[in-house]
């Protein structure tokens, strides 16, 4: 994006953006590599050790984490190399998923620059873990939100529930004025 464009970048209403998000869908699979060495996947995906042994995985973040949800844990990995990160968080639009985003982004981040692979994943990888992918993007990227859904959208099939929307609509609010003075 131009210096012009950046300046006149108005975070959009969550209706545009869910028209985004549901335009041109197509079939896509279980885990995708949306960013370099960064997938989203859905709960079978982080159960498959072998499927992330194939895939190089380093590291997980888990963003249903929990007896009541997808119960994997830094136990389930022990006998694999792979570094896990938890979030206890349920697909609820009621939920503030926000507070996750800077110390979620902080460990993509810091995987991604020692070279690690990094698998989000969530029950079935459409609305938690896309939502903390978008929020790495912003944060650490430097991308809009528009641009963040774009080049996931590009790879992957993503619809985070309209609370989790609002979060990152607020978190884009934040992010572009920053990005203006710098």
């Amino acid at each position: 994006m131009s210096s012009e464009e950046e300046s006149k970048y108005q975070t959009p209403p969550t209706c545009d953006l869910l028209s985004l998000l549901l335009k041109n869908r197509r079939p896509t699979g279980a885990v995708n590599e949306v960013w370099p060495n960064l997938f989203i996947g859905d709960a079978a995906t982080a159960q498959d050790k072998h499927l992330l042994e194939h895939l190089e995985i380093t590291h997980v973040v888990n963003a249903a984490d929990g007896p009541q949800h997808i119960d994997t844990g830094p136990c389930f990995y022990k006998d694999t190399n792979i570094v896990y990160r938890g979030i206890e968080a349920p697909d609820c639009k009621d939920f503030d998923l926000s507070p996750f985003f800077t110390e979620t982004a902080d460990f993509i981040h810091e995987a991604l620059s020692q070279k690690g692979r990094v698998l989000v994943h969530c029950a079935r990888g459409i609305s938690r873990s896309a939502t903390l992918v978008l929020a790495f993007l912003m944060i650490k990227e430097r991308l809009t939100l528009v641009e963040a859904v774009e080049v996931v959208r590009r790879r992957r099939n993503i619809l985070p529930n309209v609370g989790f929307l609002n979060q990152l609509c607020q978190l884009d609010s934040i992010l572009a004025p920053q990005k203006r003075n710098t």
